[in-house]
C-alpha cells in the first residue's frame, strides 16, 4: 500500500534521500519547501509523505491524540507499519539505501520519524532530524539500537503544545544510548526556527555523504 506524496528529484543520480513528514492537520504540502532549503543543491531525491487519516479539526494525521507523548496505540501502529512500507518501497524504486537516507520531521511528523528511524526492527537510516517532537512512548514499541546515530533535535522553549520537556527527555534517552545527538532550543513557540536549518544544511549534506 502507498502514501500520497510528493517527490523532488535530485539533478542527478541521487546520491541519498530526504524524507519529511509533516506535522498535524497538514499535508505533504507543508514541509516541501524545506527540500531545497536543507538541500539546496539538490543531491539527494526529496520526498514528502501525507499523513493517512484524516480527522478533525481537517487536514491530515498520522495518529489519534489521547495525550501528548503518549500516541493512540492502534492508529499508531497501522501508521507505523504503512509508512515503513511506504518508506522501503520508496527507496527500492530508487535504488537508495537507507543508510544514505535522513528522516525528518515536525510535530507529528517527527513522532513518525523517530520511530522510523529508531524503532526496534527497522533499519538504521543516515540520520534523523526531529523538529518540536517526542519519542513515543507506545505499548508495543521499542527503541533500537541507537548508538552512534546521528539525530538532530529542535524545540522551542516557548512551546505550548508539545512542552519543550520533550525535548530534553528525547535528548537524554538519546544520549544516554550512544546517540550521536545534536540538540538546539529556541526562544520560540509550536514552530520551526529558521536560524536551526541553517546549520541543519550543513548537517544534511554531512550526513547523507554529500560533501563536495
Amino acid at each position: 500500500m502507498s502514501l500520497a506524496h510528493r517527490l523532488r528529484p535530485a539533478d542527478r543520480d541521487p546520491e541519498g534521500a530526504l524524507v519529511l513528514l509533516h506535522g498535524r492537520a497538514t499535508d505533504e504540502n507543508d514541509l516541501f519547501p524545506l527540500l531545497d532549503e536543507l538541500d539546496p543543491q539538490r543531491r539527494l531525491l526529496g520526498a514528502t509523505a501525507r499523513g493517512p487519516l484524516s480527522l478533525p479539526p481537517g487536514g491530515f494525521h498520522w495518529y489519534v491524540i489521547r495525550q501528548v507523548g503518549f500516541p493512540d496505540p492502534g492508529t499508531f501502529h497501522s501508521t507505523y507499519a504503512l509508512v515503513g512500507e511506504w518508506l522501503d518501497d520508496l527507496l527500492a524504486e530508487h535504488g537508495i539505501p537507507i543508510e544514505r537516507t535522513i528522516l525528518g520531521g515536525f510535530s507529528q511528523g517527527s513522532v513518525m520519524a523517530y520511530s522510523l528511524g529508531l524503532g526496534a526492527g527497522r533499519p538504521r537510516p543516515a540520520g534523523v532530524i526531529a523538529l518540536s517532537g517526542f519519542i513515543p512512548r507506545v505499548e508495543g514499541f521499542e527503541l533500537g539500537d541507537v548508538a552512534g546515530l546521528p539525530v538532530a533535535i529542535g524545540h522551542g522553549t516557548h512551546d505550548p503544545v508539545i512542552s519543550v520537556e520533550f525535548g530534553h527527555d528525547a535528548r537524554d534517552r538519546l544520549v544516554e544510548a550512544g546517540a550521536d545527538v545534536t540538540y538546539r532550543e529556541s526562544p520560540m513557540p509550536h514552530t520551526i526556527d529558521p536560524a536551526y536549518l541553517d546549520e541543519l544544511r550543513g548537517w544534511v549534506s554531512a550526513r547523507a555523504g554529500t560533501v563536495a
